[in-house]
């Protein structure tokens, strides 16, 4: 069976109070992004913060997203900071935040990291072992700014798995994400 779309992957930081340069990269990336609608599904860990706002964007401009619901999550109702009602369709995982990780990241040709603490930064780690191209966006104020200072020649660990890409511009992390996910796809397709 072969895939019709290309599957990007986003983690972001879920807080209530986000820095605005996080936010102001996170549109622009998903605005650039959607210029791809037609051929990128747009996924998330299906919650609220920056996820929220990438899936939002996404969704304005024409996109589709799919939501990887976590168990804590599934209950949400509107109105709660957590709930993000822009997931186009919601897979209701039934496994933790942390489980829901693994599915969302093993799912993606492409991944971005928008910004954000301990659970951005393991699904960064997770699509490094996956072997997954990775994107990370800097210069938004959460501690995934700093994973370039822990890399060991440009990798993100001594086993050189797969080059992580660092950008500053939401616009560039985009098109890597498209491209590489592209590239991807077509190995998928063969």
């Amino acid at each position: 069976m072969s895939v019709k779309y290309i599957p990007i992957g986003i983690a972001g930081s879920s807080d209530r109070e986000l820095p605005e340069t996080a936010v102001w990269k996170t549109r622009k990336f998903a605005q650039r992004l959607a210029d791809y609608k037609d051929e990128v599904k747009l996924l998330s860990g299906g919650d609220g913060g920056l996820m929220r706002i990438a899936s939002e964007e996404f969704v304005k401009n024409g996109g589709e997203t799919i939501g990887f619901i976590p168990i804590e999550d599934e209950k949400r109702q509107p109105g709660d900071p957590r709930y993000n009602p822009f997931n186009t369709f919601r897979i209701l995982t039934g496994v933790t935040f942390q489980t829901r990780s693994i599915m969302l990241v093993r799912s993606s040709y492409s991944f971005v990291v928008l910004g954000g603490g301990a659970g951005t930064i393991i699904e960064a780690y997770l699509a490094y072992l996956y072997s997954i191209p990775l994107i990370i966006i800097t210069g938004t104020g959460y501690p995934s700014d700093n994973l370039d200072k822990l890399c060991v020649d440009g990798y993100l660990d001594h086993r050189r798995i797969i080059k992580p890409y660092f950008t500053e511009d939401p616009v560039e992390a985009a098109e890597l994400a498209y491209r590489l996910g592209s590239e991807k796809l077509k190995n998928v397709n063969v």
